[in-house]
């Protein structure tokens, strides 16, 4: 093969709601942290195991908007990018390093919110949203 490929696709869920900074000229950046949980049986003990990866995630301009306007803690969500390494100096002029998933594509997996504690199931906003029982596939 001739070429290289950096491409990563991941399917987790949000640690923490995400942190937007907004810069001179309106672009923005949204940051945060998700996970990727990898579970399989032991099969010396027969337990189920369950391995958790956190990534680093970045989405800019409009992705970043999105992300504010509609993602929380928690939400599953499937992004699309590539892996980049940045490097800078710290106060103690010390090299440091930061791995990070700079995302292209993103699709939210997870059924919208409802914002009324006592509604019931027909007052809901978009019921066609709602996931099937047993269906955690994202297409």
């Amino acid at each position: 093969m001739a070429g290289t490929l950096n491409k990563v696709m991941l399917i987790g869920n949000l640690g923490k709601d995400p942190e937007i900074k907004t810069f001179e000229g309106g672009n923005s950046l949204a940051r945060f942290p998700m996970a990727t949980t990898e579970t399989y049986t032991n099969r010396q003990t027969n337990e189920r195991v369950s391995q958790t990866e956190w990534h680093s995630v970045v989405l800019r301009r409009g992705l970043a908007e999105v992300a504010e306007k509609y993602l929380k803690k928690g939400d599953k969500i499937y992004v699309e990018g590539k892996i980049k390494t940045r490097s800078w100096e710290d106060d103690r002029g010390e090299k440091r390093y930061s791995t990070e998933i700079q995302v292209d594509t993103m699709t939210m997996l997870s059924t919208r919110r409802d914002d009324t504690s006592n509604s019931t199931p027909a007052e809901k906003p978009n019921p066609g949203l709602e996931k099937e029982e047993g269906d955690d596939l994202p297409f």
